[in-house]
């Protein structure tokens, strides 16, 4: 068995979605609007096929579940992360994700969702939503009746290069002409706050969750001001945030770049250039995934990485 495994990428068609994943990457996509590349996933809603080797053709859940050794024998019962691209040619609903607490609960026992972005890219002038204003259930609840959108969401501007940290109870929103990198807990529990009143495919309202947003969003969570990565690099490497559910990195390779993976599992996304890694030759766009028994990354080339890892 490989030590590195490249998967195939399942791709979501969204309201808000567009054409960026095949313009931007050279993905071959469905039809339609696409908002979404689930490019490392074991979730039931996305679950990403292997590539090649000798596990060809079986899913991501199914080489967790049979193979355990493969990753070290970590215990958690489900892959417990899952990377994205987004393409948010329109806004995203105002949302906000429940912890592993609400969702074991509310949720069928499912994971609760703590996520991060890196941003891929914005329009010029763009802006992005998080954090909000209000200090309690009652105010928010009476900002939302009276329409104070404004007032309520923390809206900053977005730049290529943010990075935004986003715990449950944080109420958040990717606006139009912004493509993400997520990194998230293996969860697909979203509870929509707004949706602009806009229809659905098929021309309905999507439904709002706002009783379990009201419950879930953490009143005393302090808003950030901007997405700028000030975390210093270290010989190519920035580490953008370290939490209870995941580490994740940026790779900046010039040259070459070694970089140690004693870990279960590591998710390694290319955002930037080309060159390879361990020597597969990989592109923008490629997501490969590093197995218990691969000791360290040495990348090639000329490119920018994200990885992530427990």
């Amino acid at each position: 068995m490989d030590s590195i495994i490249k998967l195939v990428p399942d791709f979501k068609g969204k309201i808000w979605g567009g054409r960026r994943m095949a313009e931007d990457f050279g993905y071959e996509i469905p039809d339609g609007p696409v908002g979404e590349c689930w490019a490392i996933s074991a979730h039931p809603n996305g679950d990403d096929a292997i590539a090649s080797g000798e596990y060809a053709g079986k899913t991501l859940s199914w080489l967790w579940a049979n193979h355990r050794e493969l990753f070290g024998n970590c215990e958690s019962d489900v892959f417990p992360l899952l990377v994205k691209i987004i393409d948010a040619a329109d806004d995203l609903s105002i949302q906000v994700h429940p912890d592993d607490a609400y969702a074991s609960e509310h949720e069928n026992g499912s994971l609760g969702k703590k996520e991060c972005w890196y941003v891929l890219s914005a329009d010029e002038g763009g802006t992005i939503v998080v954090g909000q204003n209000a200090r309690s259930r009652e105010e928010f609840a009476q900002m939302v009746e009276e329409g104070r959108w404004g007032e309520l969401l923390n809206e900053i501007p977005v730049h290529a290069g943010d990075f935004f940290q986003i715990d449950p109870g944080c109420v958040h929103a990717i606006k139009g002409g912004t493509v993400i990198l997520e990194t998230q807990q293996s969860s697909d529990v979203t509870y929509r706050v707004y949706d602009y009143d806009r229809p659905g495919d098929d021309g309905k309202l999507r439904p709002l969750h706002l009783e379990q947003s009201l419950d879930v969003i953490d009143y005393a969570m302090q808003a950030p001001e901007s997405g700028e990565v000030t975390q210093p690099e270290v010989d190519g490497v920035t580490v953008l945030v370290s939490n209870d559910c995941y580490t994740v990195e940026r790779l900046r390779v010039a040259g070459k770049l070694t970089f140690a993976t004693p870990y279960p599992f590591t998710c390694v996304s290319v955002i930037e250039g080309e060159g390879t890694v361990n020597g597969e030759p990989v592109v923008k766009g490629s997501h490969l995934l590093a197995l218990a028994a691969c000791d360290e990354l040495v990348l090639t080339g000329d490119m920018t990485v994200i990885t992530s890892h427990l």
